[in-house]
């Protein structure tokens, strides 16, 4: 999905039917504050997005418009492409240094347009992805019990089952099993595997 937020009418419309020739949808908003009312509360990016946001507009500029969707944890699921005006660029490139996707300046080339909102459905879609896997690692380490925990912190620090009974004065037997019912429930073969997949947390 793209969201096309700008305040001139003729500028979402040539958008909107340039996407719709290259099969992407898109949603547009005549104002930042039309569009803050879509994302505000409990919007999340489901699917592969990014904004087409002009920094100009009556209202609620672009860029301040950008600076709530930082302040909502949107960025890097929904990337944003700034539209501006030629005096806009300096404003545009500062954009792009506190997180922007990019910035294009009016009157821009449909192709070269179409190229960058298609490498930041890309970089959404990463992002989405990472995010996914996160989530489901955070479910995995919910699943744990606290004894289990105990042995997998251990476990990843490189400590021998023995080591490991010791410090937490049980059997070497006991810590196996809850070593083996670890690296089942978190989905891997080896202390190596699971120290790999922790470092994402």
């Amino acid at each position: 999905m793209v969201y096309i937020v700008d305040d001139d009418a003729s500028v979402r419309e040539s958008l909107a039917w340039l996407l719709r020739t290259r099969r992407l949808l898109s949603e547009t908003f005549d104002s930042a504050e039309a569009f803050d009312a879509r994302v505000s509360g409990q919007f999340a990016v489901r699917a592969p997005s990014c904004v087409l946001l002009d920094v100009r507009m009556a209202g609620l500029s672009g860029l301040a418009m950008f600076e709530k969707l930082i302040g909502y944890g949107l960025l890097p699921t929904l990337p944003v492409i700034f539209l501006t005006g030629h005096a806009d660029v300096p404003t545009a490139v500062d954009a792009v240094k506190r997180g922007a996707f990019d910035f294009c300046e009016k009157p821009f080339s449909d192709n070269a347009l179409v190229d960058r909102i298609e490498q930041a459905l890309g970089l959404s879609a990463a992002a989405l992805a990472q995010q996914n896997q996160s989530t489901s690692l955070q479910a995995r380490l919910n699943g744990l019990t606290e004894r289990e925990r105990a042995v997998m912190r251990l476990v990843v620090g490189g400590m021998p089952n023995k080591l490991v009974a010791d410090q937490l004065e049980i059997s070497v037997r006991t810590v196996e099993v809850h070593r083996s019912r670890v690296f089942d429930k978190m989905g891997v073969k080896s202390a190596v595997e699971l120290a790999n997949l922790l470092r994402n947390v």
